[in-house]
Formats: C-alpha cells, structure tokens, sequence
C-alpha cells in the first residue's frame, strides 16, 4: 500500500462545505506519480475497478436530507473516509473508479411531492405506498402532474401509479417508500461528499484514468435503487418505462477485480449488486468470485425517531444482502485489506 498523501485531512470527512482545488490537486497528483512511479492505468495488465454508489452529499453527512448514519450515527461520515484511504493507498493497483450520482428531480414517484390523499390533502415521507391504497383512492397522484407526464390523461396515471406497486409488490424486493427529497440536480446535496470527489480526481491525474460518472434516478415513474436496471421496465399498456443499463454490465464484469463501497448498504449498493449478481449467474456464476464488497465503506438506512429508536431500521436488509452474496460467491473485504492481486 502506498502513504497517504499529504493532502488527505480525515476530518474533511465530516464537512459538508469541503470541496478540493482541481487545479491543485492535479499538480500534487503529477508530483505523487513520479515520485511513486505510477503509470498510466491503460498500461495495467490487470484490471480492479472500483464502483462507487451514490457517495452524494444528502446521503454523506448529517444536514444531509437522507443522511445514511446506520445504527451508530456516524456511519457514512467513517465509510467515507474510509473509502478515500482505500483509494489513496491502493493508487497503483486501481485501474478505474466509477461513482453513480442518484439524481433526482420535485415530482417523482417515490417522493411525497408526487402524490396526494383521497381529498386532496398533502402527503409526508418515510411512509410505504401499497397497490390497495392507489386501488381504493386513499392515495393517488397528484392530478395536476397527468398534464407534463401522460398529456393530461389522470386515469392512465392512476393505473400507472397503481401497477407500478403491483409490480414491486409482485417481486418481493420492495414496497414502494416515500423518501424525503434528495439529491436533487443541481442542488449541493446532488454533488459528491468532498472527501470522495477528492480522492477520484486525485486517482484520475495520478493513473491518466478518466474515472467515470453514471447518472441514475431521473425517471419520474420508476425508482432506480440499482445502477444497473430500473425498479419496473414495463408499463401498464404494455409499452416500455425503462432500460437496463447494458454497457455498464458489460464494463463491470469485464474487470479482473471489482469493488463495490457506498451508500446505502440496505438500498442502492443491495440492489446495485443484486442486479450483478442476477447477471452474473446468467452469464458463468464464477465471476462472482471476481467481486470485492467493502463491507467498511457502506452503511444502512436508518431514521431516528428523535427519542431513542428508529422510524425505520434496515440493516437487517442489508445483513442479509451481504450473507447472499458471500454464499454465491463474492468475498466480503473491508478497505484495509489488501486489495486482490
């Protein structure tokens, strides 16, 4: 493992407001290469990438709208800066780094803004939506919205509203979830936590590695928990909603090494990888092999109910997301182990 560089301030960790000099940092990187003899990633002959979930401010820190604390309180602040050493220290052995940026805009479907009660009354978050609440009319979408997402036709959006939770119903991963909003674009909590976005740019000048972005989540009508493939692809009427994100299947499992960490453990990073590992078995399950989680570098949901307990706790989700995948296959790492040769 390489030093940390001299850059690297952990308590940047928990700031909201640090945001690195890319101007600066480029320098330093170019000095850190020579002075470590760090080639261009291109020239790697083996090939570890790292993909990092939704490492976004709203989830990172507390004034965050969805801060992801885990049980703790603390829990991405410290995967965060966990994450950033893992990426320092290993420099020369990470080939590329991929972050997704959740990316969200006022009137989605899984956001209270989208939906309305029976008479018209203002919906809260942190509340499930199930298909008999859109069926019997105690919730549905807000009228208003049929105008910009189906040219003003309400019923076809009720019976969108109310196949979609079937669908999520029909597959047992989820119920629909009303989340406060968060990582709206073009908002501060949209952007990467500093700490993160430090150590990639940091990765890209030093290996000459483009380290790329995947946006998700921009759907009105279908969450995007996974990078990999939206909640629902089909329509009602039978039409297609969304896509899978091919190319990135293909870029993923074509790593000799890949690295999972982010956020949330129990939301994104599960069904990220839920999504590899469906692929994965359809393909030949011995790449799962080829998957590190840094179990260290993500947390679960959890909201504190201001008085000791929780509104929602999902980290037995997510403690049965990594017990699935340690038995396909995939090994379970923390980011001070060494990473794989």
């Amino acid at each position: 493992m390489l030093p940390l560089p001299p850059h690297f301030d952990p308590d940047h960790a928990a700031r909201w407001d640090f945001a690195p000099d890319p101007t600066a940092l480029a320098a330093a990187a170019a000095d850190w290469a020579h002075e470590h003899e760090l080639r261009a990633a291109a020239a790697d002959e083996r090939r570890v990438e790292l993909l990092v979930i939704d490492g976004q401010r709203d989830f990172s820190f507390p004034q965050g709208t969805l801060y992801v604390g885990g049980r703790s309180g603390r829990g991405a602040v410290e995967d965060s800066e966990r994450l950033a050493r893992f990426v320092y220290q290993n420099l020369g052995a990470l080939t590329g780094i991929t972050c997704t940026l959740d990316t969200h805009f006022p009137f989605q479907i899984f956001f209270p803004t989208f939906w309305e009660g029976r008479d018209g009354e203002p919906i809260g978050p942190h509340r499930e939506v199930s298909a008999d609440d859109v069926r019997s009319g105690a919730l549905r979408p807000r009228r208003e919205l049929a105008a910009w997402l189906c040219d003003g036709d309400q019923a076809w959006l009720a019976r969108q509203a109310q196949f979609y939770c079937e669908q999520l119903e029909r597959a047992g991963k989820y119920r629909l979830y009303l989340w406060p909003l968060h990582c709206l674009a073009g908002g501060d909590g949209h952007a990467l936590a500093g700490v993160i976005q430090e150590a990639r740019l940091f990765h890209a000048f030093a290996r000459r590695s483009p380290n790329l972005l995947e946006v998700k989540g921009g759907h009105p009508l279908t969450e995007n928990y996974s990078v990999l493939s939206p909640e629902v692809l089909l329509r009602h009427d039978g039409g297609e909603l969304a896509q899978r994100n091919g190319p990135l299947y293909d870029r993923l499992l074509a790593a000799d090494a890949l690295y999972v960490a982010g956020q949330a453990s129990s939301h994104c990073v599960r069904s990220s990888v839920d999504d590899l590992l469906d692929e994965i078995t359809r393909r030949d399950p011995a790449l799962a092999s080829r998957v590190h989680v840094l179990v260290d570098c993500m947390s679960a949901v959890v909201v504190p109910d201001g008085a000791g307990g929780f509104i929602a706790d999902f980290t037995p989700q997510a403690e049965t997301a990594l017990a699935r995948w340690e038995a396909a296959g995939m090994k379970l790492v923390r980011a001070s182990d060494p990473v794989a040769g």
